[in-house]
């Protein structure tokens, strides 16, 4: 895969690549954040607020998995229920087999392939951890939690991740993957990916 087909993957396929299912619904959730339509509930909870459309039309159209974490959120859940619901776990069934179609991903042993650790390597090369939120976009803080998981999420919107039970008990993008799939480090433009 050429840096070229890297700057096409969006931020929940790159999330999904780098962390697993929680990684990926973790940036869905924050996408909808960023227009507004979900909110941090009780008990590190979390439900929608508004539109998934967000209130400007030149907004981009919002992926799958994103319209879907959104419909899920119908009665407030918690990461853990999220994930459990039957929508959410067959959109990201769907990426799933998007990102092996795509040799990003191997079923058997599960994990990455070259192509998709050298994709990871590339992004976090082009765009390093930002070490403070301070003038970015909020593309640029999706891309952040993409690549780089709770690192990222506690510097760049750490009452949202903590109030949504984003972070600490029963949340983290860290979770999922086996400790060869993490890892790396490293502010940045979203324009390229």
């Amino acid at each position: 895969m050429d840096s070229a087909e890297t700057n096409r993957l969006a931020p929940h396929e790159i999330a999904f690549l780098r962390g697993g299912r929680r990684a990926a619904v973790t940036v869905a959730v924050l996408a909808l954040r960023a227009r507004g339509a979900v909110g941090p509930g009780r008990g590190g909870t979390m439900h929608t607020t508004g539109p998934a459309r967000g209130a400007g039309t030149d907004l981009p159209a919002l992926p799958h998995l994103t319209k879907t974490v959104h419909a899920s959120l119908y009665r407030p859940a918690g990461m853990r229920q999220l994930l459990d619901r039957e929508p959410v776990a067959r959109a990201l069934t769907d990426l799933r087999h998007e990102l092996t179609d795509a040799g990003l991903l191997r079923d058997f042993p599960p994990g990455r392939t070259r192509a998709g650790r050298r994709a990871l390597r590339d992004l976090r090369d082009r765009h390093p951890l930002p070490t403070t939120g301070k003038g970015l976009s909020a593309d640029d803080r999706l891309l952040a939690v993409a690549l780089y998981g709770d690192r990222a999420l506690t510097r760049l919107m750490p009452r949202f991740a903590r109030e949504a039970g984003l972070l600490g008990r029963g949340g983290s993008t860290e979770e999922e993957l086996p400790h060869s799939w993490g890892g790396g480090s490293g502010g940045f433009s979203c324009a390229s990916v």
